[in-house]
């Protein structure tokens, strides 16, 4: 399903308060990740959250945690038009393989890219603005019918120190199960349930976003320093750094 962005969306009233969050983080502090998932999916979540992957390097991971739980979970994928076409490719045969039974697949507004990035050029010279076009803003449309929603960011990874399971964002709650797994945690549980790598990541992209604003990382380097290489950004706007 093929759903355009439109920025006059209004959202309904907060579901999840600071308070709530809290309570619900503390009361699931230190149950293991799959546990949690169980006890939030079969449970006050059920109905009322979505999964959201950019089905990158790392996602396979997330996506084999909750099918196991529950397959009927939604999936929210945000094409925005500039993926690389194994990331396309590697996020159908990965959806069948886990048998997601609700892909969503949302994409910018045609005649917002038309006003605001005619010549589709818009990354190079202002990557948070095409940021904000082509992902933040169909995020937001998807998530619309939502209040909560889980999310694929470690601790590990640059800019994201101290990330907790769960946060408030937006007047949703934001679950990120995989917030205290090491990158060892990660590759373990690929090679225990077979699941697929992405394409890229044997070609030297640890961390895979659009095309052109993702680029190969060296050895030694971050795994996310080939995500805008020479810009001061870490973020696309979807997620702030949490230090």
């Amino acid at each position: 399903m093929i759903v355009p962005a439109r920025r006059d969306v209004i959202d309904t009233a907060p579901a999840f308060t600071a308070a709530q969050v809290a309570a619900l983080a503390a009361r699931l502090a230190g149950h293991e990740t799959a546990a949690m998932l169980a006890d939030l999916l079969g449970g006050e979540l059920k109905g009322r959250v979505a999964v959201v992957s950019s089905f990158g390097a790392e996602s396979a991971v997330l996506l084999d945690l909750v099918a196991a739980v529950d397959r009927s979970v939604p999936v929210i994928f945000v094409n925005t038009q500039k993926m690389f076409g194994e990331t396309l490719a590697y996020r159908d045969a990965l959806s069948e393989q886990l048998g997601f039974t609700d892909l969503r697949v949302y994409r910018p507004d045609p005649y917002e890219i038309a006003a605001q990035d005619s010549k589709s050029l818009r990354w190079a010279y202002d990557p948070d603005g095409c940021c904000d076009l082509r992902k933040v803003a169909p995020l937001r449309r998807a998530l619309a019918p939502f209040e909560a929603w889980i999310s694929g960011r470690k601790g590990f990874q640059a800019g994201r120190a101290s990330l907790p399971r769960f946060e408030l964002d937006e007047g949703r709650l934001k679950i990120n199960p995989l917030a205290d797994w090491d990158k060892a945690a990660i590759d373990a549980h690929f090679i225990a349930r077979d699941l697929p790598r992405h394409p890229l990541e044997a070609q030297g992209f640890p961390s895979i976003g659009c095309q052109p604003c993702t680029s190969r990382v060296q050895p030694g380097e971050d795994p996310r320093a080939g995500r805008w290489r020479h810009w001061d950004k870490t973020e696309c706007g979807i997620h702030q750094p949490v230090f």
